[in-house]
């Protein structure tokens, strides 16, 4: 990797994936002076709308990112479900970060599971799901309550069924089609955390504050960081993350997702190989954001400065916020540490991320408390 070919303003990235994450590149990038072309099917998505240019076709679409590919300089995206098989044809006309092997791993949870097992770091107990044979003796070895997830394509909570007693099971498995699954010990944590790092081509990294997430019907609601516990567990997770990154040779930004338990203990929950929404404070409150340091890191410059200099919380905006028309956003601007970012999105859709904001100030308690009024006065329930 140490090979990887530094590019300088006038160089292009092409981005798989046109949503929030991309648009926020994609706005990162001009400053930079650096050119940004993006895949979607949507030619109104939030990326395109700010992006240099835009390739038409879905990102499990190989021809079309091949295109995309054979335009720019390097090769990211926006979303680890760009089909592993997808980005292989890519490799073949442009680098790309994260690659192939790496991204084929993430998008398993069973490959996921094994891979923190080889590495010897914290997880909930597991067992591979294929058959009703293995789902029930999954279930006799991780016990109740349980989860049950499908290997691939789960997100914000879609893709797994809680199962809490074991006349559940059958019916839980068949929730989820019946799919290959991997069945997990419930993990009754008191927060969850998340270390949002960066690794350069170099092998150098950078990590941001420790992110402390509430989550609202399995979507991120509110980040603060630094999280309240920042002095005892950041080296913790920091060291977790790293060992993730280094196995998998990654470059750019990385999030790994941690249950906090009541005990102290920190257990891996996912791996995600892209910028995220628990780095979203980095973009106002950090002197590198997290979407400047993964064009950094893919374009293979070294990397930025990551520190935070004042606590800051980040409230994400969703579509139910637009059930009844607008909601009042002159409320958001009339709190001066407050800065609104949207997502440029023509549908706002129940459950989805339509925009953030992120509030600036001295007291994490009261950042915490002025979001959830903020959330109220917005027609948050």
């Amino acid at each position: 990797m140490s090979a990887w070919r530094p590019l300088g303003p006038g160089a292009t990235v092409g981005v798989l994936g046109g949503g929030q994450l991309a648009r926020m590149m994609a706005l990162e990038a001009r400053r930079l002076g650096l050119r940004v072309l993006v895949l979607d099917p949507d030619p109104r998505c939030g990326a395109a709308q700010v992006a240099d240019g835009l390739v038409l076709g879905h990102f499990s679409d190989a021809e079309a990112a091949c295109r995309l590919a054979a335009q720019v300089d390097v090769v990211t995206l926006d979303t680890e479900h760009v089909p592993a098989e997808v980005l292989r044809a890519v490799e073949a006309v442009a680098p790309c970060a994260p690659g192939s092997e790496a991204l084929s791993l993430i998008q398993d949870r069973l490959a996921q599971r094994r891979l923190l097992h080889a590495l010897r770091l914290p997880q909930t107990r597991w067992a591979e799901v294929n058959d009703l044979e293995s789902l029930r003796a999954g279930l006799a070895e991780v016990g109740l309550p349980a989860v049950l997830k499908t290997r691939r394509g789960g997100y914000d909570g879609k893709g797994q069924v809680r199962v809490q007693r074991e006349d559940q099971l059958v019916a839980a498995w068949e929730t989820l089609g019946r799919s290959p699954c991997v069945i997990e010990a419930y993990v009754p944590f008191d927060r969850e955390v998340s270390a949002v790092m960066a690794r350069g081509a170099d092998g150098a990294v950078r990590h941001w504050p420790l992110a402390e997430n509430d989550h609202r019907r399995h979507i991120l609601h509110t980040t603060l960081t630094p999280a309240r516990a920042e002095a005892t567990l950041g080296p913790r997770a920091r060291a977790l993350a790293e060992a993730v990154a280094a196995r998998l040779e990654h470059i750019g930004v990385l999030c790994l997702e941690l249950f906090l338990l009541s005990d102290g203990q920190l257990l891996v929950n996912e791996i995600a190989p892209r910028v995220h929404n628990s780095g979203h404070t980095s973009l106002g409150a950090s002197v590198t954001s997290q979407f400047e340091q993964h064009l950094r890191a893919v374009c293979g410059l070294p990397l930025g400065d990551t520190r935070q200099p004042r606590p800051a919380v980040m409230l994400n905006l969703l579509g139910d916020l637009w059930a009844d028309g607008p909601p009042p956003l002159e409320r958001v601007f009339a709190l001066p540490h407050a800065k609104l970012h949207l997502y440029g999105k023509d549908e706002p859709r129940p459950g989805r991320k339509v925009g953030h904001v992120l509030l600036l100030g001295d007291d994490p308690a009261g950042l915490l408390r002025e979001a959830e009024a903020l959330h109220r006065a917005l027609g948050g329930r």
